[in-house]
């Protein structure tokens, strides 16, 4: 069940995951946390103990792709307009019913688009854009690129998404060459800073992490080549690296849910295997982590707590993989004054779970636990976004 920005709900001795030994009364009103206070300890305990609960914020998704209704692009392009209105509909609901409720699209869909899903469907997602990426097309100068980021500053993104090197469609030994020059990628980030909009970088790897940190951008995604040295600089930096993690192993799976073929599929299972190897020294590092997926078709909208289990398996506690999906995460967002938290004044982003979350064994077993999930802003908020 989803409730939207409710306007007086009151939880008793309910649990807040990651709080061992307490239990809270908790008040929302108008979307917001209210009061969250120490429960009396005579009452803590419901007397069914099938009804204990526990509560945890909304988690931030940092990078998804809610408009993609295909892995291949030339795929969606056969689909009619109102076929992928309805799947980019229903990607909303499936990303709610698993528990997140602020997401960044890194990528493909417009603010227009997101305002239309909100009002048409009632599907009340938290969504920042960045509208379209800059990619290898667009390396054709400052000029372009100016004329370009307008485009972008027009639809209303708070982001700039940069690729700034390859990804699965390129070979191995291509796939941490630049696609920008070092002069093209500081115009762009310096740019898009001077129009207030933050830049989330797509690199492998190479001197573009390098690139990312001189030009103090505020996230890196999946970086599963960064070295120890880099690593370092990016815990100096305060840049985030969202890495992704999971999805490189779906797509390394050639009987999975994406069935790639066997380029793609070795190519991600090289990229999976380095992923932990980046993750093991930007934590060593003091790397502030945010949580992201990388999702993009029907068969992953809805899995997103996947995320945490690869986080957890390359190195993270249970603990620092949560906080990269909520407090971390918000701070990325810029956020982390009011979202990603269960404090007083906070907005009532938040999940209801049957069973402690901190102690499911895995995210099929976290998503089925999930008995209610509450957003906290109405929609004239969600269509300021």
């Amino acid at each position: 069940m989803i409730i939207q920005h409710p306007g007086t709900h009151v939880l008793n001795a309910v649990h807040i995951a990651g709080v061992e030994g307490k239990s809270f009364d908790i008040v929302i009103k108008n979307g917001r946390f209210s009061s969250v206070a120490e429960a009396d300890p005579d009452h803590e305990q419901p007397a069914d103990q099938s009804r204990k609960l526990w509560i945890s914020p909304g988690i931030i998704d940092l990078h998804t792709h809610l408009a993609w209704t295909d892995f291949d692009h030339a795929d969606q392009l056969k689909r009619s307009a109102g076929e992928q209105e309805v799947m980019q509909a229903q990607a909303f609901e499936a990303t709610l019913r698993t528990g997140v409720t602020t997401a960044r699209d890194a990528g493909g869909i417009l603010p227009s688009t997101v305002r239309h899903l909100v009002q048409q469907y009632g599907q009340p997602l938290r969504v920042q854009t960045s509208s379209e990426m800059l990619g290898a097309a667009d390396a054709l100068g400052i000029k372009h690129l100016e004329k370009r980021l307008a485009e972008i500053f027009a639809t209303g993104a708070g982001w700039i998404k940069i690729m700034a090197t390859g990804g699965l469609g390129a070979p191995a030994e291509k796939v941490l060459d630049p696609v920008f020059s070092e002069e093209e990628f500081a115009f762009i980030v310096r740019h898009a800073h001077a129009h207030h909009k933050k830049v989330l970088v797509h690199t492998w790897g190479g001197v573009t992490i390098d690139w990312s940190i001189k030009a103090g951008v505020e996230s890196i995604e999946h970086g599963m080549f960064l070295t120890g040295d880099q690593a370092g600089r990016l815990a100096e930096s305060g840049t985030a690296l969202v890495p992704t993690t999971s999805i490189y192993r779906i797509a390394a799976d050639p009987k999975g849910v994406l069935a790639l073929n066997a380029v793609i599929c070795d190519r991600a299972a090289r990229a999976a295997e380095a992923h932990s190897k980046a993750v093991e020294y930007a934590k060593r590092a003091g790397v502030r982590f945010g949580f992201g997926t990388d999702y993009a078709t029907p068969a992953l909208h809805g899995y997103n707590l996947q995320e945490l289990d690869t986080l957890m398996d390359y190195g993270l506690t249970r603990a620092e993989a949560w906080d990269s999906a909520t407090s971390r995460a918000a701070e990325i967002l810029g956020s982390g004054h009011e979202l990603g938290r269960i404090a007083g004044g906070y907005i009532a982003d938040a999940v209801i779970w049957g069973a402690d979350p901190y102690l499911a064994r895995n995210a099929d077993e976290l998503r089925k636990s999930i008995v209610t999930v509450f957003t906290g802003a109405d929609e004239a908020e969600l269509n300021q976004i």
